[in-house]
């Protein structure tokens, strides 16, 4: 983000908070960029001439008598070919020992694609993750949140998906991670040889947080560059958006907003959404995918983040620890892709949907069984069955550390059938059965 073509220079602040300032000034719009001394600062309220100004870098030192300059312009980020390998914090500059990235300089924070340009989301997007690619594909185009505890490795699994989807660049916005969690994402791009393909905006948690409001639109921002105007299939990953709304929380506090619903700003939704609908599947083959994590607040699903997502994504994943296989699966039961149903049996093989239904339902009736076990009520033999099948489906579908093909998935789902249960209860069309049901095997077992 570079601060050029300077207007007039002001020397008086009239109020100060911890995350805002107030100023007069004439002639300045509605998200100019400014400078305050060397933080930059950006005009988020304008009565008269009266300017609230967001500085990004807190404003802890600043004194009533700070210069203040306007550039004439919003938040922008230089675009190209260059962007590729290359690590930026929340403003843009390069924090990875590299030279300032040359392009066209583009505002961030644009108006979603129109809608004429899109196209309907169809083109399997695989990530290896069974508990993703089997019961809840994803499609190029899609905008998706991982629901996580804060004490979930979140983190490792999109460094994972990263690393198995099939895409041509991954943008990464990083939003108060810590140090070790930088260096983890870091350290396992470089290693895996994939660096070249990757582009990522870092806030770190000794990062100011105001700064965290940047990185989303500066990650959308990159990511249209490649989607659009290279015509590549980009993944982008965002972690972690509550992290994001916190910051909102922040400025909205300080400018003596109303807060709405659990003291989030009232301007949540839109916040949100003016980001998450830059997914895209764009008419001529390039996309945007989405994926971005929302920790929860001891697990709260109905707090205003997760709630305010749920309504603009198109469905959610979600992370759970399994205490039966010591391992933190894909929940099968809350976790939901609203647009599986373009490519599963189309761009999967046939028997995808009703081996994932299968597996589901019979799951269920595991689940079922364990309650009646911890009230103390007798199993059947078909309980007993459920259970000894919800350990494998969990240990080699659900948990997040398996990494195989979607064909690999299906034929590891009919062999957990074939082990567990009999052909009538399966629930599957005897075309498929006839096809998949391999005699051999269930005896085997």
């Amino acid at each position: 983000m570079k601060a050029r073509a300077f207007r007039k220079t002001y020397t008086r602040i009239e109020r100060i908070t911890k995350a805002t300032c107030e100023i007069r000034a004439s002639d300045v719009k509605f998200g100019e960029l400014a400078w305050i001394e060397d933080r930059p600062a950006q005009a988020i309220r304008i009565m008269e001439d009266m300017v609230t100004l967001q500085v990004f870098r807190g404003t802890e030192g600043l004194s009533t008598h700070s210069n203040i300059i306007f550039t004439g312009r919003p938040p922008s980020l230089a675009v190209s070919e260059l962007l590729s390998g290359r690590i930026f914090n929340a403003l843009g500059l390069p924090i990875d020992g590299g030279t300032p990235v040359t392009g066209e300089e583009r505002v961030i924070k644009g108006a979603a694609v129109n809608p004429v340009k899109r196209a309907k989301p169809n083109v399997l997007l695989a990530t290896g993750i069974a508990g993703i690619d089997l019961n809840n594909t994803l499609v190029t185009g899609q905008k998706i949140p991982f629901f996580a505890d804060p004490d979930q490795p979140y983190n490792k699994v999109i460094a994972e998906v990263a690393l198995r989807a099939e895409a041509d660049k991954i943008v990464l916005g990083g939003m108060g991670l810590s140090n070790d969690d930088f260096l983890f994402f870091k350290n396992t791009f470089e290693a895996a040889g994939v660096m070249d393909k990757i582009v990522c905006f870092i806030n770190t948690s000794e990062d100011s947080p105001l700064e965290r409001l940047l990185v989303p639109d500066m990650a959308c921002t990159a990511a249209e560059y490649f989607a659009n105007d290279k015509q590549q299939k980009v993944l982008l990953l965002l972690s972690d958006m509550t992290l994001y709304a916190d910051a909102l929380a922040i400025v909205a506090n300080k400018m003596d907003q109303i807060p709405s619903k659990d003291s989030m700003p009232g301007s949540l939704y839109s916040d949100l959404a003016s980001i998450y609908e830059k997914a895209v599947q764009f008419d001529h083959g390039g996309s945007i995918t989405m994926i971005a994590v929302t920790t929860l607040n001891e697990g709260d699903i109905t707090h205003a983040i997760p709630d305010n997502t749920g309504y603009i994504t198109e469905g959610q994943l979600f992370l759970r620890y399994d205490s039966d296989i010591s391992k933190v699966i894909v929940d099968p039961f809350r976790s939901l892709s609203r647009l599986k149903q373009n490519v599963i049996g189309k761009k999967t093989r046939e028997d995808h949907p009703q081996v994932m239904n299968a597996l589901i339902r019979l799951y269920a009736d595991a689940m079922d069984a364990k309650t009646k076990k911890e009230n103390g009520f007798d199993l059947n033999e078909y309980d007993e069955r459920c259970l000894s099948f919800s350990k494998d489906y969990a240990m080699k579908l659900l948990a997040i550390d398996i990494n195989i093909s979607v064909d690999e998935m299906l034929d590891t789902g009919w062999e957990l059938l074939q082990k567990h249960f009999e052909k009538y209860e399966v629930g599957i069309k005897n075309e498929l059965l006839k096809k998949y049901w391999r005699k051999e095997t269930a005896e085997s077992a």
